[in-house]
C-alpha cells in the first residue's frame, strides 16, 4: 500500500489559522521589505509586503485585507499625493506649461503606444496592459485600475517593475553628471512627535475624501476623493498635513498584501510568460523619454541631469532624491513636470484607457 502524499504547501498553509497566516505573511513581509530598503530599491513598504502576499496567495492563505482597511489605505495614499504639491510647482507650471503639456502629451500617446500594442498581440488583455503602462504614480495607477475594470495584479507587476528599472538607471545616470556617492536618502523617522492638528487635518482629509468621492461616484472614490479635497483644503487654505512614516508604510503593506493576496499560480505563470515583453516595453518607453530630454537639452539648452530626471517614467520619489542631490539640478522643475504628468495622467487615464481598448476591439 502506497503511502500517502505529504501535503502540498497550497494545503498546508491553507490549513494553517487566520492567525498563524497573518503571522507568517507580516514576518516574511517585513524580511523582504528589509532586504529591499537595504539594496535601496524605492517602494520597500509596498513591494516587500508584495511579494510576501504573492508567495502566501499563491501557496493557498486564505486571509484577506478588509475593505475597510484597503479603502483607508487608499484614501491616505490620496493624502500623500495632496501633501507633495506645493506652490512652486504650479508656478514653474504657469512659466512653462506649453512645454510641459508637449512633453506629456508625447509621453502619454509612446505609453498609450504600448499599451495598444502590448494588448493588440494579446501578450496581456484589455486595458491592463494601458494602465501598467501609464507613466504616472505607480500605486495611483495601480488603484485606478481596479477600479476600471484592469487587473489590478498584472498593473501593479508592470508598474512596479517600471519603477525599479526607473530608479535604478536614475542612479545610475546621475553619476554620469554628479557625485551622489556620499549622498544619502534623509533618515526616515518611523516614530515622530505627532503634530495633532496636521495629523488630524489628515485623518479628516482622508476620511472626508472617501466619503465625497462615494457620493460623486469617482472612481477609484477613496484614493481620488482625498486626493482631491487634500489638495483644495493643503494649497487654497494653507491647512498643513502629517502623514507619520509609521502611518504611510502601514498603507503600503495593506496596499501590497490586498494586491498580492489575490495573485493565483495562473496569474503568476502569465505574468512571467509575458517579462520579455514587457521588459522590453518598459525600455522603449525609458528610451523614449530619454529622447524628449536629450531635445530639452539641446534645443532648450536645460542642464542635461534636470532634462532626463524631469521626463522619467515614474519612481518619483527616488527622483526627487536625486535632483536634490546636486546643485546643478532645477528641483522644481523637475517636481512640476512630474506631478503635472501624474495630475493629467489622473485626469485622463481613465477615458484614454477606454479609447486605447476601443481601438483594440476594432
Amino acid at each position: 500500500m502506497q503511502p500517502p502524499a505529504p501535503p502540498t504547501p497550497t494545503q498546508s498553509l491553507g490549513n494553517l489559522h487566520a492567525v498563524a497566516q497573518w503571522v507568517a505573511l507580516l514576518a516574511v513581509s517585513l524580511i523582504f521589505a528589509a532586504l529591499l530598503e537595504y539594496a535601496g530599491l524605492p517602494a520597500a513598504m509596498l513591494l516587500g509586503p508584495m511579494l510576501a502576499a504573492i508567495l502566501a496567495g499563491t501557496n493557498g492563505a486564505t486571509v484577506r485585507v478588509s475593505k475597510f482597511g484597503f479603502a483607508g489605505s487608499q484614501a491616505l495614499v490620496g493624502c500623500l499625493v495632496a501633501a507633495s504639491l506645493s506652490p512652486a510647482i504650479f508656478v514653474t507650471f504657469l512659466h512653462e506649461w506649453p512645454l510641459f503639456l508637449g512633453i506629456v502629451t508625447a509621453t502619454l500617446l509612446a505609453s498609450s503606444f504600448l499599451g495598444w500594442f502590448i494588448s493588440r498581440f494579446r501578450i496581456l488583455p484589455g486595458t491592463t496592459a494601458v494602465w501598467g503602462s501609464a507613466p504616472g504614480g505607480a500605486t495611483a495607477m495601480v488603484l485606478m485600475a481596479g477600479a476600471f475594470g484592469a487587473d489590478a495584479r498584472l498593473v501593479a507587476f508592470m508598474q512596479y517593475l517600471r519603477v525599479i528599472f526607473v530608479s535604478i538607471s536614475a542612479a545610475m545616470i546621475a553619476r554620469l553628471w554628479v557625485d551622489t556617492s556620499g549622498v544619502e536618502a534623509p533618515a526616515s523617522i518611523w516614530f515622530p512627535a505627532i503634530e495633532w492638528v496636521p495629523f488630524g487635518t489628515t485623518l479628516a482629509i482622508a476620511l472626508g475624501g472617501g466619503l465625497v468621492g462615494q457620493l460623486l461616484r469617482l472612481p477609484s472614490p477613496y484614493f481620488l476623493g482625498a486626493a482631491i479635497l487634500g489638495a483644495v483644503v493643503h494649497l487654497w487654505f494653507g491647512a498643513p498635513m502629517q502623514l507619520p512614516v509609521w502611518l504611510l508604510g502601514t498603507s503600503y503593506m495593506l496596499i501590497g498584501w490586498a494586491i498580492g493576496l489575490n495573485f493565483t499560480r495562473a496569474i503568476l505563470h502569465h505574468a512571467a510568460r509575458a517579462l520579455p515583453q514587457i521588459i522590453g516595453s518598459i525600455v522603449a518607453l525609458m528610451s523614449f523619454c530619454g529622447g524628449l530630454a536629450w531635445l530639452l537639452s539641446h534645443e532648450l539648452g536645460i542642464d542635461p541631469l534636470t532634462a532626463y530626471l524631469a521626463t522619467s517614467p515614474g519612481g518619483m520619489d527616488s527622483v526627487a532624491i536625486i535632483a536634490a542631490a546636486s546643485d546643478n539640478v532645477d528641483l522644481s522643475f523637475v517636481m512640476a513636470l512630474q506631478s503635472a504628468r501624474l495630475v493629467i495622467v489622473l485626469a485622463i487615464g481613465p477615458s484614454l484607457a477606454r479609447l486605447v481598448a476601443r481601438w483594440i476591439k476594432t
